[in-house]
């Protein structure tokens, strides 16, 4: 993409703002054992970047699982949402705010839209302490599919306002990838802590740190 075309950036955000992908991990395993079934490392792996409710389905599905979808996912959020309620601070990931920052000083729109629900999205923009800086949120339940589905970042480029060949797409699964191909935007991979294991290929260009961003916007004038 030249970079004059840019005019807004979608972020997803666990794995993305936040390093948070590792201990989604702990918490699910510790779920798959409350409700009795083993998931090894690469099922696992293969559901990062997904909603509970698609992460979900797909377990039931292949686990003849009982246990009603609906109270997989609640009982998913309520865990997910008193974890991170209890975390005094989160941090964001290495570079994000200097890459926010350089964003709005260039009036470059900007929209997170996570697999997460919007209460746990407000949870962590509340502790990071980045809410100011997005235009718009969009979670998986506004968007009526999860990854790797692309609605999530179709119905954030629609609330942007802006076509979706000036658009920038930041992710960090191979769900989210996908979902971000498919809405065809360009999309950028983030290779980030938690996403060692995630196939990024089909992403137009990949990074290891959001300096990388922030260097090549500054070429722009």
């Amino acid at each position: 993409m030249h970079l004059a075309k840019i005019r807004a950036f979608i972020f997803d955000m666990d794995g993305v703002l936040i390093d948070s992908e590792n201990l989604y991990k702990v918490i699910e395993q510790s779920l798959f054992a409350r409700v009795g079934v083993v998931i090894d490392q690469d099922e696992h792996i293969s559901y990062q970047g997904s909603s509970n409710p698609v992460m979900w389905g797909k377990i039931r599905e292949k686990h003849h699982l009982h246990t009603p979808l609906d109270e997989l996912v609640r009982i998913t959020e309520e865990t997910v949402i008193s974890y991170f309620s209890s975390l005094p601070e989160i941090t964001p990931m290495p570079g994000v705010v200097k890459l926010l920052d350089d964003l709005k000083k260039r009036k470059i729109k900007m929209a997170l839209a996570s697999s997460s629900t919007i209460e746990v999205i407000n949870i962590i923009l509340d502790k990071t302490e980045i809410a100011s800086y997005f235009d718009t949120v969009v979670d998986c339940t506004e968007a009526g599919a999860g990854k790797p589905d692309p609605a999530i970042f179709l119905l954030a480029q629609k609330k942007l306002g802006v076509p979706k060949e000036n658009c920038v797409i930041v992710e960090d699964s191979a769900n989210g990838i996908q979902a971000a191909t498919a809405s065809g935007m360009f999309c950028i991979a983030f290779n980030g802590p938690g996403s060692e294991h995630q196939d990024q290929s089909a992403a137009n260009w990949r990074i290891s740190h959001f300096s990388e961003i922030t260097e090549m916007l500054g070429t722009k004038q």
